[in-house]
């Protein structure tokens, strides 16, 4: 086959996983997501199988944080209208929309900042005075936990964000990066709850956690946490970043490990008795979405996960094995393929480059598919932001690498120094989407074509 006609084909799969992607980032978008969990028939609101009599609550007031919580608060507002009373909800910079009764804030994502912590402060205030009589609605999306940052008496904001820091940096889960945030503030792991309680609490949830554990989700601010103390210092340890904490964090953790501290309402707590949560969106919404995309485009598909979790220089690794398998051989499916993974993966920062996981994941499939024709591999996080960039992801095939090395840069190199932005950006492999204004999971494309 000519080059011209490889290059055509390479851009005709990169075509194609554009079309996939923006399926599946439709599914998820909050206005679609919102809209089919959410049905109002007179003075009944349904949410799934739960009903709330509205002409039997005196208020409805909303509170939310995340990146997709003003999408979401905005088309609620469409839905009740002039029942809402008021509320407030955080998100991240750019990713703010125009609405008339919730009031909307912009904080910093992933290091939260002071604009966060005062809306948070501002959040609890609301909610205090909620009655018996009052619906509190929670929304809750991907970046939560970072956006409505409370620390505790004792532990100022940048302590809280050194802490965040070094976790971001050290290799570790978002789950086990949760379970430290629950137990140095004062409205994760079910704290929100326990403000608002006595009044009811419906929470709305975009997950963006692999498997969709609610107490993971933004910390779990209306969910009994089952973490603990005692985990959160071991996760701490088991990272080596206990002795470069804050004195105020460790004091903290060390106390709760003594019981000096107030835990966490644990699932079963009286305070979560009139809470009720409704999972609206997930990884698995956006992959199945974009499946059914690959199929009208003609591709053989196959959904390897949706819980995808591990470094990601390693899943690149392997995503670049699966590849040169399809492409070979012709297994596991027929081409044209589409093979597919959602999760998040995480990133061990050993260099002072700039980057993403989707990022790294994808200059590391690179290297393992270099040379090899009709392969197209991306990974993409779904809010349109990867690490502290403004990139989405990278999409790469078998000529990435050379194209690299024409302007001079080698990528095993920068992949060693995390600099997986700079490398992507001088072959044109960067996802480039802006913020979307959803947050679920990260999406892994496999595409192989005909030979």
């Amino acid at each position: 086959m000519s080059e011209r006609r490889l290059a055509e084909d390479v851009e005709c799969l990169r075509s194609d996983l554009d079309r996939m992607a923006q399926a599946a980032l439709a599914a998820v978008a909050p206005e679609t997501c919102l809209r089919r969990a959410v049905q109002i028939d007179g003075d009944q609101l349904h949410v799934g199988k739960a009903n709330f009599n509205l002409s039997r609550i005196q208020r409805i007031l909303v509170v939310g944080m995340g990146k997709a919580s003003a999408r979401m608060a905005a088309t609620l507002e469409e839905l009740l209208h002039e029942r809402i009373s008021g509320g407030l909800v955080v998100t991240a910079d750019g990713y703010g929309v125009v609405t008339r009764r919730v009031e909307i804030v912009e904080a910093s994502h992933p290091v939260p900042d002071a604009r966060g912590q005062a809306a948070s402060e501002r959040i609890v205030t609301l909610v205090k005075e909620a009655s018996e009589e009052d619906l509190v609605i929670v929304l809750i999306s991907g970046g939560g936990s970072a956006l409505l940052p409370l620390p505790v008496p004792g532990i100022t904001l940048s302590d809280l964000a050194a802490t965040n820091e070094l976790l971001l940096r050290s290799g570790a889960k978002i789950q086990e990066i949760n379970t430290v945030r629950k137990h140095l503030s004062q409205v994760k792991g079910g704290q929100l709850a326990r403000h608002v309680f006595p009044a009811q609490v419906l929470a709305l949830v975009l997950s963006d956690v692999p498997g969709d554990p609610l107490h993971a989700i933004a910390s779990g601010p209306t969910v009994g946490d089952p973490t603990t103390f005692h985990q959160a210092g071991r996760i701490l340890r088991q990272y080596h970043v206990w002795s470069d904490l804050p004195i105020s964090v460790r004091e903290r953790i060390e106390a709760g490990m003594r019981g000096e501290s107030s835990e966490t309402p644990k699932p079963g707590d009286d305070v979560l008795q009139r809470v009720t949560i409704a999972i609206i969106g997930s990884g698995s919404v956006a992959a199945e979405a974009a499946l059914v995309e690959a199929k009208r485009l003609g591709y053989h598909t196959f959904l390897l996960t949706t819980t995808l979790e591990g470094e990601a220089r390693e899943v690149g690794k392997v995503l670049a094995a699966l590849a040169r398998e399809e492409a070979s051989r012709n297994r596991p499916l027929p081409h044209p393929a589409l093979i597919m993974a959602a999760g998040e993966t995480t990133v061990t920062v050993r260099g002072e480059g700039k980057g993403g996981r989707n990022q790294e994941l994808a200059l590391s499939a690179a290297l393992g598919i270099e040379g090899i024709p009709h392969v197209v591999i991306a990974s993409l996080g779904t809010d349109g932001r990867d690490g502290p960039t403004d990139a989405a992801g990278g999409m790469v095939d078998g000529g990435t690498v050379l194209r690299m090395r024409e302007h001079g840069i080698d990528p095993q190199e920068y992949l060693s120094r995390n600099d997986s932005y700079k490398a992507l950006e001088q072959a044109g492999d960067l996802i480039l989407t802006g913020p979307t204004g959803t947050n679920v999971a990260d999406l892994c494309f496999v595409a192989v074509g005909r030979e």
